[in-house]
């Protein structure tokens, strides 16, 4: 039975740990004892108070990844503990941007908050993308009424709306914007504003969403400039109790991507606003939590807690790829036949589906990486060369990284933002360099024999390689740096495992002078250390590190690949015999 802290089951459930150690103490989470000072309590009974919480809508629900999330139709996580944050931030006047990567539940989490502040708040929530079109931004005329009049629509849309004192304040309002016609600027869009939050029935919170799309208009910094100035004089002129903007650029990246470098100021007119560091991203509990709903639904048998932690060792909870995974692993289920879909051989499937599909948050990196040519030579260097580079938001080309969810930041070093994002990376990059690669076509004709029924034959696979490298350097090693010792094997490799297995770098291994390849393949694991030569000594503390990493894998038979530069070297492929481990080491 796995246990579980007062902390971790408060977050599962959007509970304080308080009210969590009040349950334990009333005898109402069955099977928890305290250790010390702490509860421990049993999954079980978390995740029976999950079920409890979350009323079943039965098997017509799906996971989803095109546009909101709703409770009664998706399989969801909890955001109760999500939106008490942003509440926090809302009850105590704040204005703040929610900057988040591409389908990072942004949208999801407005719509969700909409409801949660509407019992104490009047709330607008706007898209600046379905309500206001480019052609708006031209001047501050025609801004300021497309503004007004999306703005009425979304203030009708309140059921608050429907009261007497909220209908005279609205109809004043568009009375205001209709009656000085083409004279209806910013000034008077915020005079009238000003006058409508003063007589409505609560505090007004103003939403927008997609606030992207205004990001290339001079017009929006000085709409953003007067919010600014009416947030300062709060205390002498009625205005929002809260402005949350939404989309992926924050303030300061869009004044940076609006203006060319000679116009380029520090003093964003969205410097009152407050930081926003609240973690967006799933934890693996939280993911665990909404697995069980599903499996209430659907009784597949699977391991919550191991699935949850697979899925987040994966995607470090980005919502995208968790909702993603998910999606495929359902639709492996309703296919399968006497077996269930959702195990490690049917998860490392599903990973395999996801990383050679086509999707929008793909095509967006692809994109990015155009956009940002210094960008991908970064990711480059890091995922080939195991380039160190220190995390600083002051960097600019890390910041944008961070900002488009490329990047995180990994024990104040750079790093890719998940596995799945480097698996895509890793395939982009070789697929670029396949076509004109002696190696790639080295590998894939020798595939056949590398095969053996749902197995690589790695020492196979090595001793080849070794033939290979020689046949390309010979004995001028002086060409050869380490960069191409990684990039050869892993496209000598890539045309073996396409379309069914990939491989990444573990992350622990990349800056400590090794390099340790994951190769997934058909629900099995290899691992592979590569590395310079550096001496015996350095060799033989390589070896116990690798297998030190087996155990950690549950293998018994792993892979060394060394490029040496020692002019007396000796080349090819040997097996080491250790306690419980056999290591094949291959020398080129």
């Amino acid at each position: 039975m796995k246990y579980m802290t007062s902390l971790e089951a408060a977050t599962i459930l959007g509970r304080t740990k308080r009210y969590i150690n009040s349950l334990c103490n009333d005898h109402k989470m069955p099977g928890a004892y305290k250790q010390g000072n702490r509860w421990m309590i049993p999954e079980e009974s978390v995740y029976e108070k999950v079920g409890n919480k979350v009323g079943s809508a039965g098997k017509n629900r799906s996971f989803n990844t095109t546009g909101v999330c709703l409770p009664n139709e998706h399989y969801m996580v909890d955001l109760d503990q999500r939106l008490a944050q942003v509440k926090k931030l809302v009850d105590d006047g704040k204005y703040f941007t929610i900057n988040r990567a591409r389908q990072f539940g942004k949208t999801t989490t407005l719509q969700a908050l909409y409801d949660y502040l509407n019992h104490d708040y009047f709330v607008v929530s706007m898209d600046f993308q379905m309500q206001m079109s480019d052609a708006k931004f031209k001047n501050e005329n025609s801004f300021s009424i497309a503004f007004a009049k999306a703005f009425t629509n979304s203030f009708r849309v309140n059921p608050e709306s429907k009261k007497k004192v909220n209908q005279d304040a609205i109809t004043e309002f568009q009375e205001a914007y209709k009656e000085d016609g083409d004279q209806f600027e910013l000034v008077e869009l915020f005079q009238a504003i000003s006058t409508l939050c003063n007589k409505v029935s609560k505090p007004m919170v103003l939403m927008i969403d997609e606030v992207d799309s205004a990001t290339n208009n001079q017009v929006f910094l000085d709409f953003l400039a007067q919010l600014r100035g009416y947030y300062i004089n709060r205390n002498r002129f009625a205005t929002f109790q809260t402005v949350i903007l939404a989309g992926v650029y924050d303030i300061k990246n869009l004044k940076r991507k609006m203006r060319s470098e000679d116009e380029h100021k520090d003093n964003s007119p969205w410097n009152i606003a407050a930081d926003f560091d609240i973690d967006m991203s799933f934890s693996a509990l939280q993911i665990a939590a909404m697995l069980k709903d599903y499996e209430a639904d659907h009784k597949t048998g699977m391991n919550l807690s191991d699935m949850a932690q697979e899925i987040y060792d994966y995607t470090d909870g980005y919502p995208y790829l968790v909702s993603r995974l998910c999606q495929i692993l359902d639709k492996m289920e309703s296919d399968a036949k006497g077996h269930t879909a959702w195990s490690h051989e049917g998860f490392l499937d599903a990973v395999n589906t996801l990383v050679y599909e086509t999707n929008a948050l793909f095509d967006d990196i692809a994109k990015k990486l155009k956009d940002y040519p210094v960008l991908e030579n970064i990711l480059h260097e890091i995922l080939f060369c195991g380039k160190s580079i220190p995390f600083n938001l002051a960097t600019e080309l890390v910041s944008i990284g961070f900002m488009f969810g490329f990047l995180k930041n990994e024990d104040g070093q750079v790093a890719v933002a998940n596995r799945i994002f480097e698996i895509w990376l890793y395939n982009l990059f070789i697929a670029e360099e396949a076509l004109e690669s002696r190696t790639y076509h080295a590998g894939q004709d020798g595939k056949i024999q590398f095969i053996k029924g749902d197995e690589l034959d790695m020492k196979r696979i090595l001793t080849k390689f070794v033939e290979h490298f020689i046949d390309v350097y010979g004995k001028d090693t002086d060409a050869f740096i380490e960069e191409n010792g990684r990039k050869l094997f892993l496209l000598y490799i890539r045309p073996l495992i396409n379309g069914t297995g990939h491989y990444y770098i573990e992350s622990r291994t990349r800056s400590m002078g090794r390099t340790d390849l994951i190769i997934d393949y058909k629900g099995k694991q290899y691992v592979i250390e590569m590395k310079i030569w550096h001496g015996d000594e350095y060799n033989s503390r390589g070896e116990q590190q690798l297998i030190s990493y087996l155990e950690d894998y549950n293998l018994e038979r792993g892979y060394m690949l060394s490029f040496n530069f020692n002019k007396n070297k000796t080349v090819g492929v040997m097996e080491r015999h250790f306690k419980k481990h056999t290591l094949v080491e291959a020398v080129v």
